[in-house]
């Protein structure tokens, strides 16, 4: 059974500030909660509809109903499960290999997508501007599908790292050069700018190196690509190069 005060917990923590608050954040599903559980984050709270997560201690876990999941689920159709856990100190930044840097992405799905591809390009460093959106967004979290647990996140200055960065730091613009035909390399700092506005002016003249992802076809009205989707492409060719 899930308490009144517990209920009032939980649906708080679908706002940064009682997230940020309490130090806490939830996930729901089968897979992602279990992906956390077998990371490094600390489980406050189990609630599950069903006879599952054996290795999770009896006091951690709450058996509850369908009814009970409804008043604390954050997804439309709610799984079988929900955990909250604890929010992590941040670790420090590593400069070496690559490094992804969001410059204001604000869709939580794409946040969501773009650290779960730095999961599997073994992309090992995410850096986000302040005015990202929050890693412990539900939507974040649950677009993750548990590769949060796999990636350091830190939300920095990022003009303050940039200037004062050893690494190549490169840029993805709709004019830059034929990423197909870029020497990269194997260490760098990969920008990918806001959903509608591309890079901060306030970066643009840190980027040393201006990359694109050409347009094939006959027509070419397509203004731009999904994010995430030029995130994939790009990381994907300074994995291959």
């Amino acid at each position: 059974m899930v308490s009144k005060n517990q209920i009032k917990l939980i649906t708080s923590l679908q706002q940064k500030k009682y997230r940020i608050a309490n130090k806490l954040f939830f996930a729901e599903g089968v897979k992602g909660i279990q992906e956390l559980l077998d990371s490094n984050f600390e489980l406050e709270q189990l609630y599950t509809t069903k006879n599952d997560f054996e290795k999770v201690n009896l006091h951690l876990k709450t058996t509850i109903s369908d009814d009970e999941l409804k008043k604390i689920t954050a997804l439309a159709t709610p799984n079988s499960c929900l955990a909250i856990f604890r929010m992590p100190n941040e670790k420090p930044v590593s400069e070496s290999g690559l490094i992804v840097v969001l410059d204001s992405i604000r869709d939580p799905g794409n946040l969501g997508t773009i650290l779960r591809l730095c999961d599997w390009f073994g992309i090992q460093e995410v850096l986000c501007s302040t005015e990202t959106v929050d890693i412990y967004n539900p939507k974040v979290v649950q677009a993750t599908m548990g590769s949060i647990g796999r990636v350091n996140v830190n939300y920095i200055n990022l003009t303050n790292f940039l200037i004062q960065t050893s690494l190549p730091i490169f840029g993805t613009y709709m004019n830059g050069e034929n990423i197909y035909k870029s020497i990269l390399p194997k260490e760098g700092i990969i920008v990918m700018g806001n959903e509608a506005n591309g890079i901060s002016t306030e970066l643009e003249d840190l980027i040393q190196n201006r990359i694109t992802i050409p347009r094939f076809g006959d027509i070419q009205k397509t203004e731009s690509l999904n994010v995430a989707t030029a995130t994939a492409i790009i990381l994907s060719e300074f994995r291959r190069s």
